[in-house]
């Protein structure tokens, strides 16, 4: 079992989360003659494909393999979980990666998903941009063995810093969501259920984690009942 330092404290976790697929676990880190800028990043940024995924921290260069099939599974089931509260609240629309978010200057990230709050679309017909969003209502990513250390410290510390309300860390493995927001030191552990009230909404929305974990893990089996 290995031990990560989280904000005052510690918190232990499993490693054995879903295995990745195709090109191995690469991340790029900065050196003293190396420094990415958010165009050397889009120059790498293929649109005709998803996988690698490219993201850009603090100069940093992270680069994301493809995943295993439960993490697509495991985004579009909380995508399915949150999109039509989030409209229906009209909240914002939640959205998943690939995407091109610059929330700060100098930075591209791409959460499995999240939801860009109403504010940040216009009353118009014009064709919305990923370079007109400047904030967030919540960023999700489910994690994998390659992506452990980026999705517990360099994005959370990233997204809170970022004004994003909350960010949620999905393990498929430990069945459980981590849920930070900026104003708490340590997370909120959720393994049965989450609530997420967010601003300007007349009532909160529940998910069932143990049912969603449960699908998410077995939906695959469900084709040979």
């Amino acid at each position: 079992m290995t031990k990560h330092i989280v904000r005052r404290g510690y918190l232990h976790f499993s490693l054995n989360a879903e295995q990745t697929m195709g090109m191995p676990a690469v991340r790029a880190h900065p050196t003293p003659h190396r420094r990415w800028t958010t165009a050397q990043v889009r120059d790498l940024i293929d649109e005709s494909r998803h996988w690698p995924r490219y993201e850009l921290i603090g100069g940093e260069l992270i680069v994301t393999p493809s995943p295993g099939y439960p993490h697509q599974i495991a985004v579009t089931e909380f995508w399915k979980a949150i999109d039509e509260y989030a409209l229906a609240q009209q909240v914002g629309i939640a959205l998943t990666s690939p995407s091109d978010l610059e929330l700060k200057v100098g930075t591209i990230t791409q959460p499995d998903l999240f939801v860009v709050p109403k504010a940040e679309f216009s009353d118009s017909d014009a064709t919305p941009k990923w370079s007109d969003i400047s904030a967030l209502v919540l960023a999700v990513e489910i994690i994998s063995p390659s992506s452990v250390r980026t999705d517990r410290i360099t994005k959370r510390d990233f997204y809170l810093d970022a004004g994003v309300a909350e960010y949620w860390i999905v393990d498929l493995d430990a069945r459980l969501v981590e849920r930070w927001i900026p104003s708490r030191e340590t997370p909120d552990l959720a393994r049965t259920s989450i609530e997420w009230l967010p601003a300007g909404a007349a009532s909160g929305l529940t998910i069932n984690l143990t049912e969603v974990f449960d699908v998410i893990w077995a939906k695959h089996r469900s084709l040979f009942k």
